[in-house]
């Protein structure tokens, strides 16, 4: 097992500390709660790019994916295209979330369904928002604690120590600062893992291996044989889906300044993702070669990435790597964190207690903030594995919210029961499936998305003329 050198702890050491900093720094920059959700909508493209980029490649976009890649191969880009696909189609229709939201005063996708559908939708999304952010927190509190115990046979840490400090650090910049203080350490996490983590380590490892030509050689050509199953469908429509109604992004584009910007903003964080799929599938390969027995030496293949860089980068350069996984891992665990707050004392909050002064409710906001995360850090002990937690995440909300997300935006006819009814018909089929072990192989996204669409229509169609929702005129 590579080690580690002191040069290395204290880069990642100063990196830690000065996110906190910024965090810390953007606290007087809130004045009211439009301030601490949407950033005061002021976001313009090039912040919103990094920030759209660096919020998706997550701990189980790049530790957890790779982790993927280096076990099974092509499953990695199966699984990751059709959210790029997903995010490349949200990015089109991304300047009427931006104009619905300004004209009508939303700062979040369940407020919108409680314009749209009533208290009743606006709930229930809510709670569903709640548990797949919360669920994806926990995979980045995951992901930060494995680097951590991979560190820890040299500074004594443990994977539940890490997964502690984690959360801490998460907790202090995103109750801080709000969106403020996320989306411009955004700006430099972004910058961080560009450079240090899939720039660096892929060319370093090719040049490990002694070469292109060498690598190839040297690669099982099954792992690059593309295939799919009914598991694999299954992911690729729960991240197709999920991004109808993925409430980070919905909060961006609630946040950019103008429709233009959520636009440029969507579409240029996505296309820098598309790159990233690339050279996350030659690390996890590469790794194959290099670290053939990361499973045994560190205990997961969730460690890939992390023991890449200290196998192959020389002192200085490791701590500068390091630091930028980390820094994947927080620019999204600060982004879903503060979504889960937003929904639990704005939208559901208020709904009960609509007087709530604007003081109050940032207070109660960052009390909010160390709540769920501990949730969180709870959720990450008992499922060491960030892809995992992601995926069963994603897949119950996204069968359950991402077509009455499209129909909230554009769809004249839907109704609050057809609504109400695809969302509940859809989650339900879905966790049945997943408690019967999903049968025929088939993830239970498929199933989920089908019976929450046909709910949808059908209901709807049936009840628009009687009992038609707001029509939203933008």
């Amino acid at each position: 097992m590579s080690e580690i050198t002191v040069l290395d702890l204290g880069i990642i050491g100063l990196y830690l500390v000065g996110m906190l900093l910024v965090g810390v720094w953007f606290v007087k920059r809130i004045k009211n709660t439009d301030d601490f959700y949407v950033a005061g909508r002021t976001l313009g493209p090039v912040v919103l790019m990094a920030t759209v980029c660096a919020t998706i490649i997550g701990g189980s976009a790049m530790m957890g994916r790779a982790a993927v890649a280096y076990q099974e191969g092509f499953k990695a880009v199966a699984t990751a295209v059709p959210y790029m696909i997903g995010m490349f189609i949200f990015a089109g229709y991304s300047g009427r979330i931006q104009r619905v939201g300004e004209k009508y005063g939303v700062e979040s996708i369940p407020e919108l369904f409680g314009m749209r559908f009533g208290k009743t939708a606006k709930c229930v999304l809510a709670v569903m928002v709640v548990f797949a952010m919360v669920g994806t927190v926990a995979a980045q509190v995951t992901a930060t604690a494995t680097i951590i115990k991979l560190l820890g046979g040299q500074v004594g840490i443990s994977y539940e120590m890490g997964a502690f400090i984690a959360t801490l650090i998460f907790i202090i910049y995103t109750a801080a600062s709000g969106l403020f203080g996320v989306v411009y350490t955004d700006v430099v996490q972004f910058f961080m893992l560009i450079i240090f983590v899939y720039l660096l380590i892929p060319t370093s490892s090719i040049s490990y291996l002694g070469g292109l030509g060498e690598f190839w050689q040297g690669l099982d050509k099954r792992y690059i044989t593309p295939y799919i199953n009914g598991e694999i469908l299954g992911d690729i429509v729960t991240y197709l889906v999920f991004t109808m109604a993925g409430a980070e992004m919905w909060q961006r584009a609630f946040a950019a300044k103008s429709p233009k910007a959520a636009k440029k903003g969507m579409f240029w964080g996505t296309f820098a993702y598309a790159v990233t799929i690339v050279l996350l599938f030659i690390m996890g390969l590469a790794a194959q070669q290099i670290l053939p027995d990361v499973v045994a030496e560190y205990g997961t293949a969730d460690a890939v990435i992390p023991a890449l860089a200290i196998k192959i980068l020389p002192p200085g350069l490791t701590g500068l790597a390091l630091s930028g996984i980390l820094s994947v891992m927080m620019s999204t665990a600060d982004s879903y964190l503060l979504v889960s707050v937003q929904t639990v004392v704005h939208d559901l909050g208020k709904t009960f207690k609509p007087d709530m002064p604007q003081k109050h409710e940032i207070l109660f906001s960052r009390i909010a903030s160390v709540v769920l995360a501990l949730g969180a850090l709870v959720i990450a002990l008992y499922i060491q594995s960030a892809y995992t937690v992601v995926t069963l995440s994603f897949t119950f909300y996204a069968a359950a919210a991402g077509l009455p997300a499209l129909a909230a935006l554009y769809w004249k006819k839907a109704t609050n029961a057809g609504v109400l009814s695809a969302m509940i018909g859809g989650f339900s089929v879905t966790v049945i499936w997943k408690l019967l072990d999903q049968p025929f192989g088939l993830g239970a996204a498929i199933p989920g998305s089908l019976v929450c669409g046909a709910l949808l229509v059908f209901v709807s169609l049936a009840t628009y003329k009687t009992k038609p929702s707001v029509v939203l005129e933008v």
